[in-house]
C-alpha cells in the first residue's frame, strides 16, 4: 500500500516527476516525459506495480527530510540505533535521456542498507527483461530501457532487484538509473557528484532570481519552485500535477489524470511567475499559450498535452487497484472535450498581465485577440459544464460569463493600448451587455448573494473571483455580501469547499469530495482586497499550515480524516498560495 500523500516528496527535471516517500520508496516515475507511462506505479497499485526503493534494512528509523534550499534536492535523513544514514535524491537538467540519481551517504555509525527494485513498463503492466551488466543492470521492454550504475552488488530474485550493504560515516554510495532507446547504445556513465553539483548550481542560480519583497518571501519561493518543477521546458507548459488518478475521496471514483495543461491556469500562474520576476518562464508560458490555441477558436480546448497536443482520450488501467482502493483508475482526461466558457477569459487575462509585465508582444497577438472575442460575441449566453468541469449537464454558470466578461474587457484594455477605437467600443460594448446580463440574473437580491447559476439558490466558490478579476471592486456591498453567504454556507471546518453537492449543480458524480484548496485561497484574497489584513492573514496562516514537511500541497483537504486528497503537488494549490499571500503583502503595502 502507499503511504499518504502528504508523506511523499516531489523531485523534477522540468520534463518529468517521481514522487519519493518517507520510506525511502519512488512510488510514482513516468518517463521520459511526465505524460508517458509510469515505469514505477505501486502509488496506484501495489508494489508489484513498480518502485525502487533504498532505505535502512530496520524499520523502526526516524526520519527527517527536507529540500536543499531553492531546490528540489531532496534529503531525507534515517536515524537508526546503529547510526544515520542520508539519502540524497534528485533529477539532473537533461537534454536526451532523464536520470534519476540517488546517493547513500553516511552520515554517523554505521547502517545496514537495502535496496529493491521493481521496474514495470506501462503504468505497472509490463514486466522487462532484466541484464546484469559490470556496471549493474538493464531493464529492457520494447522501445523503453532503463539502466541502473551502481558500485554495490546487485541480484536478481522473483522477477525484482535486490541488494544489500552496509553504510559507515562519510561514505557516500551513488545509483544512477537512466531511461533511453534500447534500439541504440546505452548513455555513457555519468558522475553523480557532478551531477549534483550541477543540479544544485542550475537550481540555485534560478531560485537567486526571485524578485520578491516582503515578510512572506520565504513562504512563497518553495511554491514557486513547485511550479518550475511542473513546467515541461522544452515547451514551457505547465501541468496541473505530477499524477494521475489520487483521489477526491477516499475509495470513490472521482479520480482524474491531471499531467496536461489546463488554459484556465494561465492567468494565475502568469501572474503568479510575474510576480516572482521569473520573465523568462511567464514568457515562455505565453508562448506556449499562442502556439496551442491557434486555429479555429471553435475548437478551443480547455486543456492540451504539454506539447500542444489536443486529443487526449480517457481511458481506464484495470489492472491498478487505485490508491487505497479508489478506482478506477484514469488515463487522459476527457474533459478537454467539453464546452467551458471561462477558457478564453483566462486566456485574455494571462496575456493582459504579460503585458503589463512589459513583455515584448507577439506580432500576432493582436488577430488572436480579436478571433477568440469575436468568438465569445457568438457564445457567451450559451450553458456550458463550467469551471468544475461537471459531468451532469451544462448550465449557465454565473462564473463562466464573469469571465467570458474578462475576455471582453481585457480585449477592449487591448484595443486601446493600440488606437483600435472602433475594436475597443465593441468589445467595451460587449463587455457592459455581458455585466448587466450577469447582474440581472446571477445575482439573489433578497439574499444579496451572486448564486453559482442563473435560475438557482445554490452558491460556488468561484464567486469570491468576482473582485479578484476586477468584475466588482473588492468593497462592493454585493460582493461583501457573496463573500459573507460563503463564509456561512461554504465553509465547512474552517475550509472552503466548491459547493455544496446536495444542493448545487449535479457534477454526473456519486460521492463527496475533501476540500479545494485554491477556494481557500481566493477566499484570502477576496477579503485582503476589503481591506480586511488581520482576517486574510490569520487564514493564510492556517493554509499554510497545511503543506506537509518539505512545503508540497495536494489538490485537497479531508477535514474528517486529516489528511491530503487529489493529485499531488498541485499547480493550482501552489498557484492559490502565491497570489494570496501577494494579496496579503499588498494589502499590507
Amino acid at each position: 500500500m502507499a503511504m499518504r500523500i502528504e508523506d511523499y516528496g516531489f523531485i523534477s527535471d522540468n520534463q518529468t516527476g517521481a514522487l519519493v516517500g518517507k520510506n525511502g520508496s519512488i512510488d510514482w516515475l513516468c518517463l521520459p516525459r511526465i505524460d508517458s507511462g509510469a515505469c514505477f506505479a505501486s502509488l496506484l497499485g501495489t508494489k508489484d506495480n513498480g518502485h525502487w526503493t533504498i532505505a535502512p534494512g530496520a524499520d523502526d528509523a526516524r526520519v527527517q527530510r527536507r529540500y536543499r534550499p531553492g531546490t528540489l534536492i531532496l534529503e531525507t535523513e534515517f536515524h537508526t540505533q546503529g547510526g544515520v544514514v542520508r539519502l540524497i535524491d534528485f533529477m539532473p537538467h537533461r537534454d536526451e535521456h532523464p536520470t534519476i540519481v540517488r546517493i547513500v551517504e553516511g552520515v554517523s555509525g554505521t547502517v545496514n542498507m537495502a535496496l529493491n527494485l521493481r521496474v514495470r513498463f506501462d503504468y505497472g503492466w509490463v514486466v522487462p527483461w532484466v541484464r546484469h551488466h559490470d556496471e549493474g543492470i538493464s531493464a529492457i521492454a520494447g522501445p523503453e530501457g532503463l539502466m541502473l550504475r551502481t558500485p554495490i552488488g546487485l541480484h536478481g530474485k522473483d522477477m525484482h532487484t535486490e541488494a544489500r550493504f552496509r553504510v559507515g560515516a562519510g561514505d557516500r554510495i551513488p545509483f544512477v538509473l537512466t531511461w533511453y532507446d534500447p534500439a541504440k547504445e546505452p548513455p555513457p556513465a555519468v558522475d553523480a557528484e557532478e551531477l549534483l553539483d550541477d543540479c544544485e548550481a542550475t537550481w540555485k542560480e534560478w531560485s537567486d532570481r526571485c524578485e520578491l519583497e516582503g515578510d512572506l518571501v520565504e513562504e512563497i519561493k518553495p511554491s514557486l519552485t513547485v511550479l518550475k518543477g511542473l513546467t515541461y521546458q522544452p515547451t514551457g507548459g505547465i501541468v496541473a500535477a505530477a499524477t494521475t488518478s489520487l483521489p477526491e475521496q477516499l475509495g470513490g471514483e472521482r479520480n482524474w489524470d491531471y499531467r496536461y495543461c489546463w488554459l484556465r491556469d494561465a492567468s494565475m500562474t502568469m501572474r503568479a511567475l510575474v510576480e516572482g520576476g521569473y520573465l523568462d518562464e511567464a514568457r515562455s508560458w505565453r508562448d506556449w499559450l499562442l502556439r496551442t490555441v491557434a486555429g479555429d477558436p471553435n475548437q478551443l480546448q480547455i486543456m492540451y498535452g504539454v506539447d500542444g497536443t489536443r486529443r487526449l482520450p480517457e481511458m481506464q488501467l484495470p489492472w491498478l487497484t487505485g490508491y487505497e482502493g479508489s478506482a478506477p483508475v484514469r488515463l487522459g482526461n476527457g474533459a478537454a472535450d467539453q464546452f467551458q466558457l471561462d477558457v478564453p477569459g483566462e486566456l485574455m487575462d494571462a496575456m493582459g498581465v504579460a503585458r503589463m509585465a512589459g513583455m515584448e508582444p507577439d506580432p500576432h497577438a493582436w488577430s488572436l485577440v480579436q478571433t477568440v472575442v469575436d468568438h465569445i460575441a457568438k457564445v457567451w449566453d450559451q450553458p456550458d459544464e463550467g469551471i468544475w468541469e461537471v459531468r451532469g449537464g451544462a448550465q449557465n454558470f454565473v462564473y463562466s460569463k464573469v469571465m467570458a466578461w474578462v475576455a471582453a474587457d481585457r480585449a477592449a484594455r487591448r484595443a486601446e493600448l493600440v488606437g483600435d477605437n472602433a475594436e475597443r467600443g465593441r468589445y467595451r460594448s460587449l463587455a457592459d451587455t455581458i455585466h448587466a446580463d450577469v447582474m440581472a440574473k446571477g445575482f439573489d437580491s433578497d439574499r444579496n448573494t451572486f448564486v453559482q447559476a442563473y435560475g438557482t439558490k445554490a452558491l460556488d466558490a468561484s464567486l469570491l473571483q468576482i473582485p479578484i478579476v476586477g468584475f466588482l471592486p473588492g468593497d462592493d456591498s454585493r460582493v461583501a455580501g457573496t463573500i459573507d453567504a460563503i463564509k456561512q454556507e461554504l465553509v465547512q471546518d474552517g475550509f472552503v469547499a466548491r459547493y455544496l453537492t446536495d444542493d448545487a449543480a449535479s457534477d454526473g458524480l456519486a460521492g463527496t469530495e475533501g476540500s479545494f484548496l485554491i477556494c481557500s485561497f481566493w477566499l484570502i484574497q477576496a477579503i485582503a482586497l476589503q481591506g480586511n489584513l488581520d482576517e486574510a492573514r490569520g487564514l493564510l496562516e492556517q493554509m499554510l499550515s497545511l503543506r506537509n514537511d518539505v512545503g508540497l500541497l495536494s489538490e485537497e483537504y479531508d477535514t474528517v480524516n486529516k489528511r491530503m486528497l487529489g493529485n499531488f503537488p498541485q499547480a493550482f494549490s501552489h498557484i492559490g498560495l502565491v497570489n494570496a499571500a501577494l494579496a496579503c503583502e499588498a494589502c499590507t503595502s
